[in-house]
């Protein structure tokens, strides 16, 4: 059963949000925070397994709820209305997992909380241009990059939220020989991070 926790200012899009996810056999609401400071308490003292996060929010915004909420094991997905592309980049390196709008169709939500919650990152198309068009996002190159078909499989694997020793046991090699890879992938895709190879993933279907 996957524990969620709904971060929202607005009582009736919580409501609906509840109301939804409890139809779903492998998903449970279990609780609501009305602001960002009672979402970080909540998930202290919960440990839900996905926190779905507004952005504007009083007391304490998304951003700086994500801030609070780094190292923490609650996978968190921004669930928001704003659609300023600026806020992708910051929420995506603030440790969220996922971001979308509220005009996501709510079967796709749902499985958004799925996947998040299987160790993927997932983003809407329009919050995967922004990190991809920002100096900043997921990548430093402009088109495909030409990768060994080893590194192809250790970025999809990447991109599926697989850890090192994950990957090194898929593959059937050394987490050493793993880590090189990755590192070669970074450096190749011009990218800081897994998250951005992830990204860069998606954009490219390599994911």
């Amino acid at each position: 059963m996957i524990r969620v926790l709904i971060a929202d200012d607005h009582p009736v899009v919580r409501q609906g949000l509840r109301t939804f996810l409890d139809l779903q056999d492998d998903i449970t609401v279990v609780a609501e925070a009305g602001d960002g400071a009672q979402a970080v308490e909540l998930v202290g003292e919960l440990c839900p397994d996905v926190l779905l996060l507004d952005l504007k929010m009083p007391v304490l915004d998304g951003l700086g709820a994500l801030e609070r909420l780094t190292g923490t094991a609650t996978r968190i997905v921004v669930l928001t209305s704003v659609s300023d592309r600026s806020d992708v980049g910051p929420a995506m390196r603030a440790g969220a997992s996922g971001f979308l709008y509220k005009d996501v169709d709510p079967s796709a939500l749902v499985q958004a909380v799925r996947a998040v919650h299987g160790g993927q990152v997932l983003l809407a198309p329009e919050a995967a241009e922004a990190m991809l068009a920002s100096p900043n996002g997921a990548s430093g190159v402009s088109g495909p990059v030409p990768l060994t078909e080893r590194e192809r499989e250790v970025l999809s694997l990447i991109a599926a939220g697989r850890s090192n020793r994950e990957i090194a046991r898929s593959l059937a090699v050394a987490e050493k020989t793993v880590k090189t890879h990755v590192s070669n992938v970074l450096m190749k895709l011009g990218v800081q991070d897994r998250t951005q190879a992830a990204l860069y993933a998606v954009r490219h279907g390599l994911g």
